[in-house]
């Protein structure tokens, strides 16, 4: 799963351009306006909306920000209305990609997710062609550095976890997704700082992909995460750190 990691931690590095960008907060306002239209303005009853809060307040945004798009969500504002939909598609080398959106205007939404796939060397599928090959899950990633593994196995095991997997830096914690709070909960209790925690889909199975077609799946991610309506891009790709490195 190494791909998958590193890819988190270049996106993590890229954060204050996004941030300046406004793509970030654009993304947080639509995934806690739609998480409070579909389960309710109440934090501790809506773990989904939850997530987005805390997602967003790490993310600096303001609390009134934040109280708004719950508002809008809830219909006490007039606001945009969202539609969830996810595209699938394939990158170079055959990686199977899934996008997660939020959009006013499908029409356009598709268009645009098409000719981004087309630009980078992959292309749109039809529904079901790969959501086969991902499963909802909770991924949880911390640096080697943190904890011995024998120590983090008990940590995440007794709160829930399904998986302790060792990648080149990072241990990967799977998890359900409704044991995910309680293990994230878990891992920070045990002073341990994760460099990433969503729920997610997560690939059964990951295909190497190297040089070239490395370097334009990479680039195609990118281009994707890039879009003002893609909320989420979940692929299977593993990578190297060589080709990573020569990536970034």
């Amino acid at each position: 799963m190494s791909g998958h990691s590193k890819w988190h931690s270049i996106k993590h590095k890229k954060g204050a351009l996004d941030a300046k960008r406004g793509k970030l907060f654009t993304k947080f306002i639509k995934e806690i306006t739609v998480a409070a239209r579909t389960g309710g303005g109440d934090q501790e009853g809506n773990a989904r909306l939850r997530k987005a809060v805390l997602d967003a307040k790490a993310g600096n945004m303001p609390n009134d920000t934040i109280e708004r798009a719950i508002r809008r969500g809830t219909g006490e504002e007039e606001g945009v209305n969202y539609e969830e939909i996810t595209y699938e598609g394939y990158g170079p080398g055959g990686v199977a990609l899934l996008i997660e959106s939020m959009t006013d205007n499908r029409n356009r939404t598709v268009a645009e997710i098409r000719h981004i796939f087309s630009k980078n060397g992959g292309n749109l599928a039809a529904a079901g062609a790969v959501s086969w090959m991902f499963e909802k899950k909770g991924y949880i990633a911390v640096p080697k550095s943190a904890k011995s593994e024998d120590e983090l196995f008990e940590i995440v095991t007794d709160a829930g976890a399904e998986d302790l997997r060792a990648d080149e830096d990072n241990f990967e914690i799977i998890t359900a997704p409704a044991d995910f709070d309680s293990v994230l909960d878990a891992v920070k209790k045990g002073g341990v700082e994760p460099q990433v925690a969503e729920v997610e889909m997560v690939a059964r199975e990951y295909k190497k992909v190297e040089g070239a077609e490395a370097r334009q799946v990479l680039k195609l991610m990118e281009a994707l995460e890039d879009h003002d309506d893609v909320q989420k891009v979940s692929a299977n790709f593993d990578i190297s750190e060589a080709d990573m490195a020569a990536a970034q």
